[in-house]
């Protein structure tokens, strides 16, 4: 459960679910380990408390959504809050039913005293003030997005230079690794508008919207048809590929029938975060497979089954009641 509540906050962070998956492999694992956990239910915990990185803001999908679409990233930021961390509490109540089925699986251990929880605590102080710091401006107002990236830069190098952890070897990788991420995400952003203009120009969002207005069926039909497409995509296509190929497609049709695109955003989102999850091709299940060599890939997606069960309700939750991914944004914007 700790595993799973840290990679809502790692996410919140990084905003990559391969990297969160990666990261809190090497972390998580073998503490899970030391006390005695299965690999299944240690491997799922991380695997599938990754996939909150692609929509706990700030998120990636969420900005390269937005850009596509044209749709307010402040505000699908905020409508990503609601479902993230009522993804974070059914992940839990997963841990929970796995445990009650098989208390095996996580024995008890130890309780660590409070002191000690309280100068763990301490130890990542600087690393939560600047998470409220950055995501606080946005939901207020205060800072845009983007300058919000910029304000958390500094405050992160300014932490690093307070702990004097930033060496000129450490600065020029950081610098390095900066510039490849940037022009990665530059190619892929110009690549998708390119793609969507050329979608827009050869007429296929209105021959689709005429295809599905003839047809007579309601729209809730048509969103649950785009749906049951993403779920199949998502067998054999990586996260980011799907939204980039499906979104210019589907996005004016779903407008044309009069939803709201910040709705259908976290929506496609959280499909996609079950996706990252389910056989034959979970690519957090594979990210986690070359961190942790020794743990079989049939071990790990054996025991993300009740996560992505969980996922599934979490996605019937947002599909019937809009209400939790538009209350913050209505409130607040």
């Amino acid at each position: 459960m700790a595993t799973i509540v840290a990679c809502g906050g790692f996410s919140a962070i990084c905003g990559s679910s391969l990297a969160t998956c990666a990261t809190m492999g090497r972390v998580a694992m073998p503490q899970m380990r030391k006390y005695g956990y299965k690999d299944s239910l240690a491997s799922a915990s991380i695997a599938a408390g990754g996939t909150l990185g692609i929509l706990i803001p700030p998120s990636v999908m969420l900005v390269i959504y937005g850009i596509l679409t044209e749709t307010s990233i402040r505000e699908l930021f905020a409508a990503g809050f609601i479902p993230g961390i009522l993804g974070i509490f059914l992940y839990l109540g997963a841990v929970k039913w796995v445990l009650w089925r098989d208390p095996e699986a996580g024995p008890a251990a130890q309780k660590v005293p409070w002191p000690e929880r309280i100068a763990a605590l301490k130890s990542v102080g600087s690393t939560l003030a600047l998470f409220v710091l950055v995501i606080g401006g946005i939901y207020l107002g205060i800072f845009t997005p983007t300058e919000a990236a910029g304000i958390g830069a500094m405050g992160a190098f300014l932490i690093a230079l307070m702990r004097r952890s930033l060496s000129p070897r450490v600065l020029m990788n950081v610098l390095m690794d900066t510039v490849r991420t940037t022009a990665m995400l530059f190619a892929v952003v110009l690549t998708a508008l390119i793609f969507a203009n050329f979608i827009n120009r050869a007429g296929l969002p209105n021959d689709l919207l005429a295809l599905v207005s003839g047809m007579n069926v309601a729209p809730f039909v048509v969103i649950l048809t785009i749906i049951a497409i993403y779920v199949v995509l998502g067998c054999v296509f990586e996260s980011m590929s799907m939204l980039l190929l499906t979104v210019p497609v589907f996005f004016p049709v779903v407008a044309g029938l009069g939803y709201d695109l910040v709705w259908f955003g976290i929506l496609v989102v959280i499909v996609i975060e079950i996706s990252l999850i389910t056989p034959p091709v979970g690519m957090n299940v594979f990210v986690l497979r070359a961190v942790l060599p020794d743990v079989a890939t049939g071990t790990i997606f054996r025991g993300v089954t009740p996560f992505w069960v969980a996922g599934t309700l979490r996605a019937l939750l947002v599909l019937l009641l809009p209400g939790i991914v538009l209350f913050l944004p209505d409130l607040l914007y």
